[in-house]
């Protein structure tokens, strides 16, 4: 007996990850982070719904622009074969359609902060809209699709403080290279089929110094952050959640080191972590000073 069809609800949350959070809290913890050091503290409700419901959206914007852009890719790829566009069960035109909204809506929520913030989001929709094509062409997609990720840090201090100092920068390279790190894990996963279809990632490009590369991708991340970090006299609560961060990245080495597609994908779903132990020590010793 044949399925029953799947509902327009059902195929759209599937089409934006809705069931794959991490995908989300990958971009949302270094951008409360950066919330948080703009305004010296808790930023107040309306800035953290702002971000928080923006990054969501923007999120989910993406997947629909890289779904359009993929699915003659997809097809030929195991993990993704089954998505919306890929499949046939929801049309170009669909698709598009919802990443407009969703991208609208999260520009109607950066209107209402500042114009300074307004003018940073313009380039982060463009770059969001460019990526998925980056991977024809560009050895190290993975680094501009950290360049896109980051906006969310620049905008953050840009809605608090209309200007985008030192600290937001050294905070934007920092995630730059977690981006490379736990990307470059999830191209790990897709490395074979991507090679027979002449896709370009950054873990066919490093080939066999792919998990050097991650792990240094990885120390390069934590010393940029506790760099700039480290001026905000945060005390322990930002030694442990920078130490909790620390663990996690050699946790990675254990699950990457074999270069299997379960370790791999396992890495990346978890790699979330990492940001969420530098946000709780910021966030605590914001509240403790």
């Amino acid at each position: 007996m044949s399925s029953a069809p799947r509902s327009r609800l059902s195929l759209y949350l599937d089409l934006v990850r809705w069931n794959r959070p991490a995908g989300w809290l990958v971009l949302v913890w270094p951008t409360l982070v950066a919330l948080w050091v703009a305004a010296d503290g808790f930023p107040g409700w309306h800035l953290l719904t702002v971000f928080v419901l923006g990054t969501v959206l923007m999120r989910s914007a993406g997947c629909c622009i890289n779904d359009v852009a993929d699915r003659d890719f997809d097809r030929h790829v195991k993990r993704t074969t089954q998505r919306p566009v890929t499949a046939g069960l929801v049309s170009v035109k669909e698709a598009l359609g919802l990443g407009a909204v969703l991208a609208l809506v999260s520009l109607g929520l950066v209107l209402t902060t500042n114009s300074v913030a307004v003018w940073w989001s313009v380039p982060a929709v463009a770059f969001t809209i460019l990526y998925p094509f980056t991977k024809r062409f560009f050895a190290m997609p993975q680094a501009f699709l950290g360049i896109a990720f980051n906006f969310g840090i620049l905008i953050a201090f840009a809605a608090v403080l209309r200007q985008v100092p030192s600290t937001a920068w050294l905070l934007w390279l920092a995630n730059m290279f977690l981006v490379l790190a736990y990307d470059t894990e999830y191209a790990m996963v897709d490395r074979d089929d991507d090679l027979k279809i002449g896709m370009k990632t950054s873990a066919i490009t490093l080939g066999r110094f792919d998990v050097a590369a991650i792990m240094l991708f990885f120390a390069l991340c934590w010393g940029l952050t506790v760099w700039a970090l480290s001026c905000e006299r945060l005390g322990w609560p930002l030694y442990l959640g920078q130490a909790g961060a620390a663990a996690q990245m050699a946790w990675h080495y254990s699950l990457i080191r074999d270069r299997t597609r379960e370790g791999c994908f396992r890495a990346f779903s978890k790699s979330h972590w990492i940001g969420a132990s530098f946000f709780a020590g910021v966030a605590l010793g914001y509240a403790l000073r």
